[in-house]
């Protein structure tokens, strides 16, 4: 039986978050089979417990938003696709704010405190949505387009293209894609940072956004170049981080999926729109369990990969 995955031991983290600039501790907990993964906002009076779902993403503007009974948790993307990189999928995620800490701006961190605390299996069949059939959205046309597909594929893999007109951006890879079967998510993907641009960050500053980004949590360029004294961790780091974030924002869907992942200039919005319209056709997706590991995709039966 290919089973389940919570964590041996709690850990936890302090930081601040990206938007609100607020300290937040973080603790991550074991959780018990078909749990799934919760956010509990343990600041509250009375602490409130949001699951992670599709229907429970109540804002994408720069970033996925998760929202029940009045409370909510920010920028859960980056630590969902830690999640779903190690294959976790049971976990209580305690947090003392409403946004979860950027840390350094990408999801190693995320990684370590997961693979520090340790992984183990349980006794319950891990459960996957197979996509069964494609399903896309789309907005605009062109290269001003953008949209986002799912594919069946026995297996799960990303592939992302971005187009930002920026000299910094151009001179980088622009369409990256990655395997769960054949490459390493800590290795590949987890590292790579999120980014913006000064205009943008000033702007976001003026609305009250973006507090607590800088050069330690973040890549920054302005109209040129990028600011950042150490440069580039991958020379395609920015469109690796769409396909980090991408992998964060569907593993909202609650299971893993086994499907092919493919976008063009998509975002946290479209990609929730992808699982919405995903959801609304009964006939594009099963749910699978596979009682012999060895008929599971390459990728999930596996020990997970150390640093």
């Amino acid at each position: 039986m290919l089973n389940q995955r919570t964590l041996k031991s709690l850990t936890r983290a302090t930081g601040v978050g990206l938007h609100s600039g607020e300290r937040v501790e973080l603790t991550l907990r074991p959780a018990q089979v078909n749990t799934g993964v919760v956010f509990r906002r343990v600041d509250l009076p009375q602490p409130v417990d949001i699951p992670v779902n599709a229907e429970a993403v109540t804002d994408t503007r720069l970033a996925s938003t998760l929202s029940k009974d009045g409370a909510r948790v920010l920028t859960v993307e980056h630590l969902m696709s830690a999640l779903s990189g190690l294959g976790i999928d049971n976990v209580y995620v305690d947090i003392s704010a409403e946004e979860v800490p950027i840390l350094d701006g990408s999801s190693a961190s995320f990684v370590y405190l997961l693979q520090s605390a340790g992984v183990v299996l349980q006794n319950a069949p891990k459960q996957f949505i197979r996509v069964t059939k494609p399903v896309e959205v789309r907005e605009g046309v062109g290269r001003q387009g953008k949209w986002a597909r799912l594919d069946p594929y026995h297996g799960y893999k990303l592939k992302f293209e971005i187009e930002f007109a920026h000299p910094a951006v151009n001179a980088t890879g622009q369409c990256v894609e990655f395997d769960m079967g054949s490459g390493s998510y800590a290795r590949d993907i987890a590292r790579a940072r999120t980014f913006g641009f000064t205009r943008d960050v000033e702007m976001m500053r003026a609305n009250g956004l973006a507090l607590g980004g800088g050069l330690d949590n973040a890549i920054v360029m302005d109209d040129v170049k990028v600011l950042n004294a150490d440069g580039l961790r991958f020379n395609d780091e920015f469109v690796k981080h769409k396909i980090l974030d991408a992998m964060g924002d569907l593993y909202i869907l609650g299971k893993p999926l086994l499907a092919a992942y493919s976008a063009y200039r998509s975002g946290h919005a479209m990609n929730n729109q992808l699982l919405r319209a995903l959801l609304a056709q009964p006939d594009a997706f099963e749910v699978v369990s596979f009682d012999d590991a060895h008929a599971a995709p390459t990728g999930f039966a596996k020990p997970l990969q150390a640093w």
